[in-house]
């Protein structure tokens, strides 16, 4: 029996070895010789904290708030009798909530936890691995992440180190700890089950990591540690038809983590820097169409007027593939690298413009302009069925073809197209009347960009076919 327990020791720790996983070894190994990850939970879990939060259920707009005269006379009375009482506003009924935090500062006692486990919370408290409760105080949150991160004075504290997120690889054995249905603070087990995944929330920045430990209500703003006891991510959000745990649990990566914890401590916000494009991805059929040179990266379709973008000489139809020594694969890439750089940071780009690559600098801006896909409906046809179209006029500022109509909710109109607008390119070959574009438009059985003017805005429209 003994012999068999040692084998499966030596067979764990050389699979766990095979995940780059440079302390595994200790990791599973307890001092009987049986695989445990005791030793390691042992010096990360007292950095996990559970987080109870209270609520009111009255909107801000229905309380009241009164202050010494300001008060009517019978408030005033009231107050008179009862002088020990607050007398800075009312108290309606409240609710209270669970969720659990990591603490990354132990000097400075800075816990970070989820946005949505926080915001709107009249009190917070953190309850430590040794039963000590602590008020917290909430130095800023930012829901476009979901992250927030909170202080606390208190001794003795146990801080996670951040780990270096590049060396995160799918099949990387992972645990998440945190303080599920409000139970207490429990561990499970499983892998790194995809990286880069989006598309929970449009509006947001999203890179999660996506994992099948089980992640359940109030695991929100856990560790997600490696083998190592390094944190790679805080649990965030599952996909559950019943609430409970279905395996597909998404963590925000330590990268995120750490450029948001950066803006929340120096402004309480996270103050995000513009680039002033917009954008989509290149696709093949953006290969095709345009000759860009490259096979992916962040697609340049509008620059804003007088913005960052434009100061730096970014143009339409360029395809920026790498920020800072960032690669840039996608427009959503693009996205979350400018979102978290701070204003007036200069920024390093690398793009492809007519095939050829070039460097550029760029001073991230404020608020002129933001670096945003493109809504995805103007990718969705290659007809323009619903519009009517003729070409300029000889006198006009500038020939092409003119959008003189377009139906709401056409293929036209999904595709971007809108009244005013003015083609002056198919192909980016230049178009001086409607014969031209339907020369140009017919001659690709793929795919179709237009570049047109719009209120003195040049822009491109990606027409997949």
């Amino acid at each position: 029996m003994r012999r068999q327990i040692t084998l499966w020791s030596i067979m764990t720790a050389l699979l766990l070895l095979g995940t780059g996983q440079v302390l595994a070894v200790s990791a599973v190994a307890s001092s009987q010789g049986i695989p445990s990850l005791a030793p390691m939970l042992e010096e990360v879990t007292p950095a996990v904290v559970s987080i109870r939060v209270r609520k009111s259920l009255v909107p801000a707009n229905k309380r009241f708030f009164y202050n010494g005269d300001q008060a009517p006379e019978g408030i005033q009375r009231f107050f008179k009798q009862f002088p020990d009482l607050p007398q800075g506003q009312g108290r309606g009924p409240s609710t209270t909530g669970a969720g659990s935090g990591v603490i990354v500062n132990a000097d400075r006692g800075l816990i970070l936890t989820n946005h949505h486990v926080v915001v709107g919370a009249e009190r917070i408290t953190v309850s430590l691995s040794d039963n000590r409760s602590v008020r917290a105080n909430l130095l800023g949150s930012d829901a476009s992440t979901d992250v927030a991160l909170l202080e606390i004075e208190a001794d003795g504290l146990t801080a996670i180190d951040f780990a270096d997120i590049g060396t995160v690889q799918v099949g990387d054995y992972v645990v998440a700890i945190g303080n599920p249905f409000g139970i207490g603070q429990t561990v499970t087990s499983g892998i790194v089950s995809a990286l880069g995944r989006a598309g929970l929330n449009r509006n947001n920045y999203e890179d999660f990591i996506q994992t099948d430990a089980a992640i359940n209500l109030g695991n929100s703003g856990g560790a997600l540690v490696d083998m190592e006891g390094n944190l790679i991510g805080i649990n965030t959000a599952i996909i559950s038809g019943n609430g409970g745990s279905n395996g597909i649990g998404f963590a925000v990566p330590a990268d995120m983590l750490q450029a948001v914890m950066e803006h929340l401590e120096l402004d309480g916000e996270v103050r995000r820097g513009l680039l002033g494009v917009q954008i989509s991805n290149v696709t093949p059929e953006v290969v095709a169409a345009l000759d860009v040179g490259v096979s992916s990266g962040a697609l340049v379709t509008s620059v804003v007027p007088d913005s960052a973008a434009e100061r730096a000489g970014i143009l339409v139809s360029d395809v920026i593939v790498e920020i800072d020594n960032q690669v840039v694969n996608s427009g959503r890439e693009l996205r979350n690298i400018v979102g978290l750089k701070r204003q007036d940071q200069e920024v390093d780009l690398v793009l492809y413009r007519d095939g050829v690559q070039r460097k550029i600098s760029a001073v991230i801006g404020g608020n002129q302009g933001q670096a945003s896909p493109s809504d995805p409906r103007s990718a969705t046809t290659s007809q323009f069925r619903g519009s009517r179209l003729r070409s300029a006029e000889a006198d006009a500022e500038m020939p092409g073809v003119v959008v003189d109509t377009v139906e709401s909710g056409s293929n036209a109109w999904n595709a971007g197209l809108r009244p005013g607008d003015v083609i002056i390119e198919v192909n980016r070959e230049e178009i001086a009347d409607l014969a031209e574009f339907r020369q140009q438009a017919g001659s690709t059985e793929r795919f179709t960009a237009l570049t047109v003017m719009r209120e003195g805005r040049r822009m491109l429209l990606i027409l997949p076919g």
